[in-house]
């Protein structure tokens, strides 16, 4: 069995993250009915490789592409007490792959590239309802702030 690297994405990983971004999106359609049916993208993936703001982190197992994940340095509001701060988006791990780490092994590199920026807040978005989600990134260290709520009128 190969090790889990990470590594920066790249270009040429775009139609493998491509893939996983679909995957995203059917994991969340439960959550979220305001999504539109059919393919839809939540990033634009190839800006976020090439930007020097931004970081895209795969997981590696040998040559295959197992997760992913990024980060992008972001101007806070200004009524924060810092002035910058570090979002994550796009994380995911081939179901294969799953509770072996993966997700922990893109977080770690991803808050090393973040901490080289001289950013100390982190923030992400994750569906209420989405229990295993919330309660991986606990373990990792995160803790609630708000809730986005919703009325569908229609």
């Amino acid at each position: 069995m190969n090790p889990i690297l990470t590594r920066p994405a790249t270009v040429e990983d775009l139609d493998t993250l491509l893939h996983f971004e679909q995957g995203i999106v059917a994991a969340e359609r439960p959550f979220d009915p305001t999504l539109k049916a059919g393919e839809i993208h939540y990033y634009d993936l190839k800006a976020l490789i090439l930007a020097p703001e931004s970081e895209v982190i795969v997981a590696t197992s040998g040559s295959e592409i197992v997760g992913s994940g990024y980060a992008q340095i972001r101007l806070a509001k200004d009524y924060n007490a810092h002035k910058r701060f570090a979002y994550l988006g796009f994380m995911y791990v081939k179901p294969e792959f799953r509770g072996r780490g993966v997700n922990g092994l893109v977080l770690e590199a991803l808050t090393h590239w973040i901490k080289g920026q001289g950013i100390a807040e982190i923030r992400l978005e994750v569906y209420a309802e989405n229990e295993a989600a919330k309660k991986a990134y606990e373990k990792a260290g995160f803790t609630p702030n708000l809730l986005e709520m919703r009325m569908n009128l229609e």
